[in-house]
C-alpha cells in the first residue's frame, strides 16, 4: 500500500514542479511520477534531516513532507534543464 501512495503522491508532486519549472508539455505522466520520486529521494535524503520530520518516502504523508519533496523535484528539473539546455528557465 505505500508504494501505491508513493506513486500517486510523486505524480502528483512531479506533474506540479512540471508546472512550475514549464517543462509540462515535454513530460508525460510516467516522467512526473519519475520526477516526483527522485525528487522526493533527494529531498529526503538532503533537506530532510536539516529541517527534521519524517521524509515522504517512510510513509509518513504531511505538508511538510509534500513540501520539501516539491522542492526536490524543481530542484531536480532544474538541473536537468540545466544540463540540457545549458541555461534554467
Amino acid at each position: 500500500m505505500g508504494l501505491i501512495i508513493l506513486l500517486i503522491v510523486g505524480g502528483i508532486v512531479g506533474w506540479l514542479a512540471s508546472l512550475i519549472m514549464r517543462t509540462d508539455g515535454q513530460q508525460g505522466i510516467v516522467l512526473n511520477v519519475v520526477v516526483g520520486i527522485v525528487g522526493a529521494l533527494l529531498a529526503g535524503f538532503i533537506v530532510t534531516p536539516l529541517i527534521g520530520g519524517a521524509p515522504i518516502t517512510s510513509g509518513a504523508i504531511s505538508i511538510q513532507s509534500v513540501l520539501v519533496s516539491l522542492l526536490g523535484a524543481v530542484i531536480l528539473l532544474a538541473l536537468i534543464n540545466l544540463f540540457r539546455r545549458g541555461a534554467v528557465r
